[in-house]
């Protein structure tokens, strides 16, 4: 069974989304809260669920349903995101931000030219945003177009001290090889908003896949710090195979150029 077809009012347990110490209202709002925080957390499979769960409270609502393409795009699902797109499409034709995403989910499957004209269809709605233009730069990007420098320029022009704008950028960067990009990108988000263990998470994928081992454990280590039981954080240095005398001299080498 494809997830697409386990999407639409999925039955989760509320339980697997927060512990919570006392009861609250488990409406449209708390699962929208839900949604965000697990996608700003990077946990995107926690963030479809709980999209679903919106939808069964209100499906008329176009956020749950956007939200559920580009957690699919961000899970790699580019077919299911096309097609629950599609479904969304019928109901909300003109969603900037659907039409947005549905270009993506176009673009990494290599349908370029439809991909263009449906980022040009989202610009000719209501308004401007940088998920718009983080969209257009990664519809460019697939057709390794240089325009796509100037789209993500824009992005963060709309909104210079959201660190998610910088974190989308990066995780766009990355998915097309430009890690030394996405590291900058990731450097600035970190920059803004330190207690983020999903951007902690984001620079030691970069920094391990430029070759720089020990900066990717420091990072790592410190997403620990700020989550000590996250199996991702718990992965990425598994996967580091930094020895400890290392990773210390490092840190005590580091610490002495900042002096």
């Amino acid at each position: 069974m494809s997830r697409f077809s386990r999407l639409e009012f999925e039955n989760v347990s509320p339980d697997r989304l927060e512990v919570v110490s006392e009861p609250v209202q488990q409406d449209e709002a708390y699962f929208l809260r839900e949604a965000a925080r697990s996608f700003e957390n990077g946990e995107f499979e926690e963030a479809l669920r709980a999209y679903a769960r919106v939808l069964e409270h209100n499906p008329k609502n176009p956020l749950p349903w956007t939200g559920q393409v580009r957690m699919l795009i961000e899970l790699g699902e580019f077919r299911e995101a096309k097609l629950w797109a599609d479904k969304a499409l019928e109901m909300f034709p003109r969603e900037p931000e659907l039409l947005a995403a549905k270009a993506v989910a176009l673009a990494r499957m290599g349908d370029f030219k439809t991909a263009m004209a449906f980022s040009d269809a989202s610009f000719s709605e209501r308004g401007d945003s940088s998920y718009l233009w983080v969209a257009r730069a990664d519809v460019l990007l697939a057709q390794k177009q240089t325009r796509a420098e100037y789209c993500l320029e824009r992005a963060i022009t709309l909104d210079p001290a959201n660190w998610l704008v910088h974190w989308l950028i990066s995780r766009v960067n990355s998915h097309y090889g430009r890690f030394v990009q996405a590291l900058v990108s990731v450097q600035r988000a970190i920059a803004l908003d330190a207690s983020r263990i999903s951007l902690w998470l984001q620079a030691a994928i970069c920094q391990q896949e430029l070759g720089l081992q020990i900066a990717a454990a420091e990072s790592a280590n410190h997403a620990l710090r700020l989550s000590p039981m996250n199996p991702a954080a718990h992965g990425m240095l598994a996967s580091l195979e930094v020895t400890p005398p290392l990773f210390h001299w490092w840190r005590r080498f580091r610490n002495f150029i900042r002096l």
